[in-house]
This record gives structure tokens, sequence and C-alpha cells, in this order.
């Protein structure tokens, strides 16, 4: 059973939404979490708490643990994602150029059959899911 797999639960249950986990040097786990209307100081004391307790229980090692919210350029990584910030400004950052560039900025449609689609300088383009590397809301301010 993956790490992701043991935390998603025990995360859900309290509200939150597992984002990212990151296995870093050292022993270091990193958690990115999130829910709506966002994260607090307190939720990542509240996750970090219980997932302490929950790693001692499942014999889980590690030597510090972080958790944070996945910021406002929040990472889309499941297909769920994608559904739920359609209509958001997105920059997509891609493994090989599209049209001379790897970095594409616009207005995120959606995912279809294995397929980003976006708006991108007033016009749609699809981008196989396969050639992106990543994909983050831009962040928007009041």
């Amino acid at each position: 059973m993956t790490l992701q797999a043991v935390m998603e639960p025990a995360l859900s249950a309290l509200g939150y939404e597992l984002v990212q986990v990151v296995s870093g040097r050292g022993g270091l786990i990193q958690v990115f979490i999130d829910k709506p209307g966002g994260i607090t100081v307190d939720d990542c004391a509240t996750a970090s708490n219980h997932l302490s307790r929950l790693f001692v229980v499942e014999n889980i090692p590690y030597e510090r643990l972080e958790v944070s919210s996945p910021g406002l350029d929040r990472p889309l990584l499941k297909p769920a994602d994608y559904a739920r910030f359609a209509g958001r400004e997105v920059t997509v950052k891609l493994r090989t150029p599209l049209e001379n560039r790897r970095k594409l900025t616009g207005k995120l449609i959606g995912l279809e059959g294995g397929r980003l689609l976006l708006e991108v300088d007033g016009r749609p383009l699809d981008v196989d899911l396969v050639a992106v590397e990543i994909t983050r809301l831009k962040p928007e301010f009041a």
C-alpha cells in the first residue's frame, strides 16, 4: 500500500483533500492538503498531529513531517482537479515544445480522453496529457 493510499482516507475523514505527497531526503515527508475555503495554520497542525499518530500505528518510518497548503498556484494532479477548476486560468509546463512553446497560459476547459483542453490566446488548444509536465492554477488576486 502506498503512502498516499494510507493517508488519503484519514485526511478525508477530517475534511481535507490530499493534493500531493513528496518524500524527501533524510526521512522528510511533505504533505499538501486543501479544503473548500482554503487551509489555515490550525488545519495544518490538526492534519500533522493526526498523520503523526497514523504513521506510528501503520509503522511508517519518517524523520520530519511537513503539512501545508498547495498554495495559490496549486498543481492539478488528478482528473477530478481538471473538472473542479475548469474555467480557471492555468499555466501548463510541457515536457516537449508545442508550437515552439514549453509553457502555455490559458483558460482550462477540461480533460477529455487523455487530452488537456485549453483556450490559449483566444483559440482552442488540446494537448496530450502525456506531454504535460505540470499544470498549475494561475493565482487570482482580487
